[in-house]
């Protein structure tokens, strides 16, 4: 006897969505569930893979890490947070993504479930791609997803790590992508780009975002707005020597927290950083590399919400 056949009616999803649950829940091996199913061993190796990637399947542990939600609190109270989530730390991967990545999408998660019209937006860089890659298909036709910068790199070309548009997809929201690059060549081009109407409307729904999720650049020459090539050798000298510690979402800043007066600065064409006193701004960011522009961004209160993992944590707090 077969649970059911591949049919016209049936879809894909579905598809693997049995075959997820039947691996992960009931236990059956890849030659059961394709007896059951009526595939080929191939077809239900490929299903129980797509239910993976689809984020049909979710693991969840249950039993509280203590360490973990002693250095959460321990950074709420030390920095003032909102919210503070810490995942546990691969020994030999301190820098591994996935845990926050998670940790992060389930915070999407809850705030998409709600049946009140949100404003979220979103900075870009793998932490956020990441983050958007956990989150499940829903039907969320009741909110925005709009952008903090462009997506345009310093080639014309598109970044890779623009997490705007894969959200809106995956969750069936409203999305508005911001349509200017990420640097004007001056100030004058910068005053015009953003005089535009769809850039106004789109600079006006970032300053009323219900949550801002953005993730945090180290400065130097492992920085991604140096590797990207938004950043000359001329101008990372003169940053440095200005006491650049990290970025958000391209807007660079000291070790107080405190966005440097540089030319670079001036050509910046991405929405003003939110007030973080007036609402949830999180940060998703691991990495010893990242801990002086973290802890800075924590010191000029640009943040209010922090994902990371218990390796980072202990450097924060040390």
């Amino acid at each position: 006897m077969t649970l059911g056949r591949f049919t016209p009616e049936t879809t894909r999803l579905d598809d693997a969505a049995r075959a997820g649950w039947l691996y992960y829940v009931a236990g059956n091996t890849q030659d059961e569930i394709a007896r059951k199913l009526g595939v080929s061993r191939q077809s239900a190796q490929r299903l129980v893979s797509l239910a993976m990637s689809e984020k049909l399947v979710k693991v969840r542990i249950d039993h509280p890490i203590a360490a973990c939600m002693d250095l959460s609190s321990g950074l709420i109270e030390r920095f003032g947070l909102r919210f503070c989530e810490v995942v546990p730390s691969d020994p030999d991967a301190p820098d591994l993504l996935t845990g926050v990545a998670i940790a992060a999408a389930t915070e999407l998660e809850h705030r998409l479930k709600l049946p009140e019209p949100q404003i979220i937006a979103l900075g870009t860089g793998r932490a956020l791609k990441a983050c958007v890659e956990q989150l499940p298909r829903m039907s969320c036709p009741q909110h925005r997803i709009v952008s903090l910068l462009g997506n345009m790199m310093a080639d014309g070309s598109a970044t890779p790590y623009n997490a705007t548009i894969r959200m809106a997809d995956r969750v069936g929201a409203q999305h508005y992508p911001y349509p200017l690059p990420v640097l004007a060549r001056d100030c004058e081009e910068l005053r015009l780009l953003q005089g535009q109407e769809a850039v106004r409307h789109t600079l006006e729904l970032c300053g009323r975002a219900d949550l801002t999720l953005v993730g945090i650049g180290q400065m130097g020459r492992s920085a991604p707005l140096y590797v990207d090539g938004f950043i000359s050798d001329a101008e990372m000298d003169i940053l440095e020597a200005a006491g650049a510690t990290g970025e958000i979402t391209s807007w660079i800043y000291d070790a107080q927290g405190l966005k440097i007066d540089t030319d670079f600065n001036s050509r910046v064409a991405s929405a003003p950083l939110p007030e973080a006193s007036e609402r949830d701004v999180i940060a998703v960011a691991v990495g010893q590399v990242k801990v002086p522009a973290i802890r800075a961004a924590l010191a000029g209160n640009l943040i209010n919400g922090l994902v990371t993992n218990e390796t980072t944590a202990i450097l924060l707090l040390g």
